[in-house]
């Protein structure tokens, strides 16, 4: 019984010398929000975007000037040419919505790809600063999933991480 009391007492003394976790938390939210190369590469699609609803309204307004006339060509042609004449301005319709379509896509898939990248370089940053600064954990919250409940403001490295990104994106 002594001996097991014993080995209880030295656990309990080793365990106790171990070194404390070092735990830090980020808002993500904030990070990734007010990270300046996230708003540029935002500022830069809605710039693109902008360009793709102006060529849109400009193809769109093309189309109805053509089928007006069409449709006063048709007005003066017989049923048949008509009918041939209506089919071919809705193929054309057709394809003119697939093509912007295909382009909105293509956009909104560059536009994420470049977001990933942001998330993946503040992911990473956050990995080397915790590395190097002897952090066994830093944990993540957001409004939308706040997986840190409360957490000591010194334990807050949302601005410290927040500068170092943008001083880095600076360069």
């Amino acid at each position: 019984m002594k001996n097991i009391f014993y080995a209880v007492a030295v656990m309990l003394a080793f365990t106790s010398c171990q070194e404390q976790a070092k735990i830090g938390f980020v808002d993500n939210g904030t990070v990734i929000n007010d990270y300046q190369e996230k708003k540029d590469v935002e500022a830069k699609y809605q710039a693109k975007e902008e360009a793709f609803r102006k060529k849109a309204d400009s193809v769109g307004q093309d189309f109805q000037l053509e089928v007006q006339e069409t449709q006063l060509t048709a007005q003066k042609s017989s049923q048949a040419k008509a009918q041939e004449l209506m089919g071919g301005l809705q193929q054309k319709q057709q394809l003119l919505q697939q093509k912007m379509q295909m382009e909105q896509q293509q956009l909104q898939q560059e536009f994420q790809a470049e977001i990933d990248s942001v998330i993946s370089k503040v992911k990473k940053h956050v990995k080397e600063y915790g590395k190097s600064n002897g952090y066994t954990y830093i944990l993540g919250t957001s409004d939308a999933a706040a997986t840190v409940m409360y957490g000591a403001d010194d334990n807050d490295l949302t601005k410290t991480i927040l500068d170092a990104l943008n001083k880095e994106y600076k360069k």
